[in-house]
């Protein structure tokens, strides 16, 4: 079985999107969705800098877009048996299970950026990936400091999420045992109370949409749970911004299902890249540019022959 995932923020790096604009037809494709949400993609994902694109209010819909634009060079959904996303990648993957329309995803996740944006504006926070250590050891040393598991990863990584002074503690006094502390480039500590104000403003824009079933098992990364109700995808795409993010229980879902293979959506790389220390042996292909497409049609046709 082949499960398709679309990552999150903080994957996105200056001028990713170039590659893939050259796309018969996408440059045209992508300056319609940036007239429809009012926000220029294409200079955001070819010219723009590492420090505009870290912006919360443009990282996301650039995010959904790229993977949206990938996953249509990837043909029809049918050889894939799962779908699932990191955090904001979690539309990318509502709209390739045909939960929402690329019109609605782009509306909810513009939505979705400027509401997170506002919400890290009131306390400088941030985020930092804990690598290595025992999960339970690692936890405990986070809530101590007053930061919260904001991803737990699986694979040996847990990000923490706070203050700006909690993640500098945090540096300074690594968990027992882990590795190294890395700060990511992220504006603002998702997944925690802190973006609270933003599940308000998702909720009331949530109403506008029209959710199908999805088409196949979307498994979400509130819980690693298949989710079969459309209007369930949408509830939990609501309150995902101030909750936890578990993909290491979505990866555990893929070894029940019987995972034979994954495909990472643009900007591919992060996803695979813990797939392949906690889903040892199952094949992956990490969508970076359009010249991994045939690595990925080679795998598609592998699984489904």
């Amino acid at each position: 079985m082949l499960v398709l995932v679309a990552p999150g923020q903080g994957a996105q790096t200056p001028g990713f999107l170039t590659p893939w604009l050259e796309l018969p037809g996408a440059a045209e494709r992508v300056a319609g969705w940036s007239d429809a949400i009012g926000l220029d993609l294409v200079h955001y994902g070819t010219k723009a800098d590492e420090d505009e694109i870290r912006d919360t209010a443009v990282a996301q819909p650039l995010l959904v877009a790229a993977g949206l634009l990938s996953a249509s060079a990837l043909g029809a959904p049918t050889a894939f048996g799962a779908v699932a996303g990191h955090s904001v990648g979690e539309i990318t993957a509502a709209a390739y299970a045909g939960v929402l329309g690329e019109g609605e995803a782009l509306s909810f996740v513009r939505t979705r950026g400027l509401a997170m944006a506002d919400a890290a504006a009131v306390t400088r926070t941030g985020m930092a990936a804990v690598l290595g250590g025992d999960q339970d050891v690692v936890v405990a040393h986070l809530e101590k400091l007053g930061l919260t598991p904001a991803n737990i990863n699986g694979a040996g990584q847990i990000v923490a999420a706070g203050t700006a002074e909690q993640i500098e503690a945090l540096v300074a006094d690594k968990p027992e045992g882990s590795m190294k502390v890395v700060a990511l480039k992220v504006a603002g500590a998702f997944h925690t109370h802190h973006m609270a104000p933003a599940v308000a403003t998702l909720a009331e824009a949530a109403k506008a949409l029209a959710p199908a079933d999805p088409a196949l098992k979307y498994v979400s990364n509130r819980d690693g749970l298949v989710v079969e109700s459309g209007a369930d995808v949408v509830a939990r795409l609501v309150g995902q911004v101030a909750n936890p993010v578990r993909w290491d229980l979505c990866m555990e879902t893929f070894s029940t299902l019987g995972v034979t293979g994954i495909v990472e959506l643009s900007p591919g790389g992060t996803l695979t890249g813990l797939a392949k220390r906690a889903l040892k042996g199952v094949p992956n292909v990490a969508l970076k540019t359009p010249d991994d497409l045939d690595k990925a049609a080679k795998l598609i046709a592998e699984q489904t022959a």
